[in-house]
């Protein structure tokens, strides 16, 4: 009888589990596309259990992380521009080696459109991030941080797809010699 009591009250504890998921998907694309940058989309985000402070405006469009929202924390006084993506979760097809890691952006920092903030990432307080910049790295305070205009960045011997792991991928990159290195 306790085992069937325990058994019952696991398959629970798993229905409310998936349910919550659903739920926080449901407010993560609610959103996405709602109006009210200063009051709706953070507040629908801090439903999905992302830690956000106070004036926060995030525009539209923009995607915080689906499956892992409660390891991104935004601080006071943040913008985040239209388009942009937090992401705390990497799935990788071939190997199902999960990577989690929290996302940080401290009070004062604001965040151009369409700009990718990549797992493990600490943006420093009173940070600007340029239009467009893929953030892979912590950004220390106060600091202007972007890209140089886009180049070849390497040869890219095995593909990146569910055939192959990110460690292949990025073992098979190739170095691109530019003609300014010849000369040096």
């Amino acid at each position: 009888m306790i085992e069937k009591n325990h058994i019952r009250l696991a398959s629970n504890t798993l229905r409310r589990q998936k349910i919550l998921k659903l739920f926080q998907r449901i407010l993560r694309r609610l959103a996405y596309l709602s109006p009210g940058g200063a009051r709706i989309r953070p507040g629908l985000h801090r439903l999905r259990g992302v830690r956000i402070g106070q004036n926060v405006w995030i525009s539209q469009y923009v995607y915080i992380d689906e499956l892992h929202p409660e390891v991104i924390k935004i601080g006071d006084n943040v913008t985040v521009g239209i388009g942009t993506s937090i992401i705390s979760h990497l799935y990788w097809t071939k190997s199902k080696e999960a990577v989690v890691k929290p996302v940080v952006i401290e009070s004062d920092v604001f965040i151009g459109p369409h700009c990718v903030i990549l797992p493990g990432v600490t943006i420093g307080q009173g940070s600007v991030i340029q239009a467009g910049t893929v953030v892979s790295r912590n950004v220390p305070a106060g600091t202007f941080f972007g890209h140089v205009p886009a180049t070849v960045l390497g040869k890219v011997t095995v593909p990146l797809t569910p055939e192959h792991s990110y460690q292949e991928f990025a073992r098979g990159l190739r170095p691109i010699r530019r003609k300014n290195e010849d000369d040096d």
